[in-house]
């Protein structure tokens, strides 16, 4: 027996809905499922921030994927070395400088140019993974930064420190 014939006929009359998909193309698919589920729990778009140390490996998860490794590196202030990028004292270190302050605003931009495009492609989440060497300093502070931004326009933005998790 083929279909809905046998088992999958008594899960079928479960089911709130079925959809057949014989004749739907993927684009048609994704537009019904929006239509007819999605939009009973739509919030928006869900967007993680993933910190990282690219000398532990790239994140699988990641969607789009951020090198910060050109940035000043608070691991070389004696001071700064056992603190994080959560911390005031390396918060103060990298907004002191330049660069560290355009990659943010790049970034940024970024996003807000893109992160709506990919919604419209019926994306219903986005991992922003950013790395520095080690994912203690530059990685967890930028994170922060952006997920701090992006919380006033999404209702659903995550923040995840993979290397800082490992060491708790």
């Amino acid at each position: 027996k083929t279909g809905f014939d046998g088992g999958l006929r008594r899960l079928a009359d479960l089911a709130d809905l079925v959809i057949d998909t014989t004749q739907l193309t993927t684009a048609a698919l994704a537009d019904l499922i929006s239509a007819r589920v999605a939009s009973k729990t739509k919030s928006g778009l869900s967007l993680l921030f993933r910190s990282f140390g690219y000398k532990f490996g790239i994140p699988v998860d990641g969607d789009l994927v951020f090198d910060i490794r050109c940035l000043p590196n608070p691991h070389y202030v004696p001071e700064l070395r056992r603190l994080t990028g959560r911390d005031e004292a390396v918060v103060a270190y990298l907004e002191g400088d330049r660069d560290v302050l355009a990659m943010y605003a790049d970034i940024r931009r970024y996003l807000e140019t893109w992160l709506p495009k990919f919604e419209q492609n019926n994306r219903i989440y986005m991992t922003v993974a950013i790395g520095c060497t080690g994912g203690q300093h530059r990685s967890v502070y930028m994170a922060e930064k952006l997920a701090e931004h992006f919380r006033a326009a999404i209702a659903n933005v995550l923040v995840r420190h993979r290397e800082l998790e490992q060491r708790a």
